[in-house]
C-alpha cells in the first residue's frame, strides 16, 4: 500500500514561505541540512491543534490558521520606529541587546561595560562561520513550533558567562516588531558557568502602528552547577500580534533559577517552558502572570522535570480574565522513578472579572518515586465584594478598589522577582494594564 502524505491548508503557506527564504536565512553545509529536517518535521506534524492533549485549549489550526511571511531585514525606517518603541519603555538599568523583526540592531544595542568572562555572539554569526549547526537542534524537546522555530531562524544571541562570573547588570534582550502581516524567528542560547550570577530580562513590544505580526521565539538556558539564573519574561505585543514562545531551561547541582512570565499583550499567545533538573541540590521558582482582556487568549504551559533526587520546585501563577478572554495554564511536574527526597508544589489561581471570560487550569503531577512531597492546586473566581465594598465605603472609587485588589492578587506571584528594578519594572506595567483597563 503507497501512502501519500497530503498537506493540508494551513500547511501550503509554510511550505511557500520557507521555499522563498531558506537562501537568505544564515548558514551553509550542515546548517542547512538542519533547516531542512526541521521543517520536514514540522510539515509531518503540521500546526498544533485541540487533539494533541498539550494544545487542547490552544488549537492554532483555528486560531493561527497559518504562518505569515518571513519579514524583511530591517531598513533605516524600521530603525527609527524601533528606537521610538523602544523609548516608550519604562527605563530599566541594563546591558540593552535589541533585535528588530529578528535581527540583531546593533544601532540599537548597548553592549558595552560588560564583565569580563562574558561573550556576546549573534546566532547568525555562529551559524555562518559553518562550525555550530546543533544550535538548529530541538535536542529532548520535539514539537512542531519549536521545529519551525529551527527551520525558519534569522537570528538571535549565544551568550556564555564563565565559571565565577557575576554580571552586575541585568541583559536585557528586547524584541521590537515593526513590520505588520510578516513573522520573525529568533533563537537565543544562554550558557551560565558554574558559580556564575546572572539576571536575564526579555521584552516583546511593538513600534507604533505595526499590526498583524508573529513572533516564534525559542530560549535556551543552562544553568552551571552552584550558579543563580533570574530571567524576567514581558510579553505586551502589539493588540492583534500572535506570540509563541518556548523557553528550555537545565539546571545544575545546587543552582537556584528563578523565572517569571507576564503576558499582557497580543491576540494569541503561548508560553511554554520547559525545565529539567539535572544535579541534585536544585532549586527553581517558576511563576507568571496573564492580564488578558478583550478577545486575548493566553496560554501558559510548564513541564518541570525532576529527573535526580533532592530537587525543590515552587509555581505560582495567577490570571486577571476580563472581557470575553481566555486564560490557560498547564502546569505539568514529573518525578522520576530515582529523584526521591523530591519536594514540588504548584498553586494556580484565577481572577475573573466578567461572565463571559475563561480560565482553564490543568495542575498534574506524575510521580514514580516514594519517598516525595508534592501538591498542587487550582482555583477560580471573582472580586471578593466584601472586600470591594470595604474600600469603596472608605472613599475610593469602583475602578480604583478593583485596581488595588487586582494588585494584591498578582503580587504573590510579581514578589518572587529578586531584583528591586525589574520588580519594579514589571509592577509598573501592570498598572499601566489596568489603567488601560479604565
Amino acid at each position: 500500500m503507497n501512502v501519500v502524505l497530503t498537506k493540508t491548508e494551513t500547511q501550503r503557506p509554510a511550505s511557500d514561505v520557507f521555499a522563498g527564504v531558506r537562501d537568505r536565512l544564515p548558514g551553509r553545509g550542515k546548517a542547512a541540512e538542519a533547516r531542512e529536517q526541521a521543517f520536514a518535521a514540522f510539515e509531518r506534524a503540521g500546526l498544533p491543534h485541540r487533539r494533541l492533549e498539550d494544545w487542547k485549549y490552544t488549537d492554532l489550526r483555528a486560531l493561527m490558521r497559518d504562518v505569515l511571511p518571513l519579514a524583511a531585514a530591517p531598513d533605516k525606517n524600521a530603525l527609527e520606529r524601533a528606537e521610538a518603541a523602544l523609548a516608550s519603555l519604562p527605563a530599566v538599568d541594563a546591558v540593552r541587546v535589541v533585535l528588530v523583526d529578528g535581527a540583531f540592531a546593533p544601532t540599537l544595542s548597548n553592549l558595552g561595560g560588560m564583565e569580563t568572562g562574558v561573550r556576546v555572539q549573534t546566532l547568525r554569526e555562529a551559524l555562518e562561520d559553518g562550525n555550530h549547526a546543533d544550535l538548529l537542534s530541538n535536542g529532548s524537546e520535539p514539537g512542531a513550533m519549536i521545529a519551525l522555530n529551527a527551520a525558519m531562524a534569522t537570528d538571535g544571541l549565544v551568550i556564555t558567562v564563565a565559571d565565577r562570573v557575576a554580571i552586575a547588570k541585568p541583559l536585557h534582550i528586547a524584541h521590537v516588531a515593526t513590520r505588520g502581516s510578516t513573522a520573525s524567528f529568533t533563537r537565543s542560547f544562554l550558557t551560565i558557568g558554574k558559580a556564575a550570577q546572572a539576571t536575564l530580562l526579555e521584552s516583546f513590544v511593538a513600534a507604533e502602528g505595526t499590526k498583524s505580526y508573529q513572533v516564534n521565539d525559542v530560549i535556551s538556558v543552562s544553568v552551571g552547577d552552584d550558579a543563580e539564573v533570574q530571567h524576567v519574561r514581558l510579553m505586551d505585543d502589539g493588540a492583534d500580534a500572535t506570540n509563541i514562545t518556548t523557553a528550555v531551561f537545565s539546571v545544575g547541582a545546587k543552582a537556584r533559577l528563578t523565572t517569571f512570565n507576564m503576558t499582557s499583550g497580543g491576540i494569541l499567545s503561548r508560553y511554554q517552558g520547559h525545565l529539567t533538573f539535572s544535579g541534585e541540590g536544585a532549586e527553581v521558582n517558576a511563576n507568571g502572570v496573564n492580564l488578558l482582556n478583550g478577545r486575548q487568549h493566553a496560554d501558559t504551559t510548564l513541564f518541570l522535570d525532576h529527573a535526580v533526587p533532592h530537587c525543590m520546585s515552587r509555581e505560582v501563577f495567577r490570571s486577571v480574565v476580563d472581557d470575553r478572554a481566555q486564560s490557560v495554564f498547564q502546569g505539568r511536574i514529573i518525578v522520576r522513578p530515582h529523584a526521591q527526597k523530591t519536594d514540588a508544589k504548584m498553586m494556580t489561581r484565577a481572577l475573573l472579572l466578567s461572565d463571559e471570560a475563561e480560565a482553564d487550569n490543568k495542575p498534574e503531577l506524575e510521580i514514580f518515586a516514594d519517598d516525595v512531597t508534592c501538591g498542587h492546586g487550582a482555583t477560580t473566581g471573582a472580586l471578593d465584594e466584601s472586600l470591594l465594598f470595604y474600600l469603596r465605603a472608605r472613599g475610593l472609587p469602583e475602578k480604583e478598589a478593583e485596581a488595588l485588589l487586582i494588585q494584591a492578587f498578582v503580587g504573590e506571584a510579581i514578589e518572587a522577582i529578586a531584583s528591586d528594578g525589574l520588580r519594579e519594572l514589571t509592577v509598573t506595567i501592570a498598572r499601566a494594564w489596568l489603567e488601560r483597563r479604565g
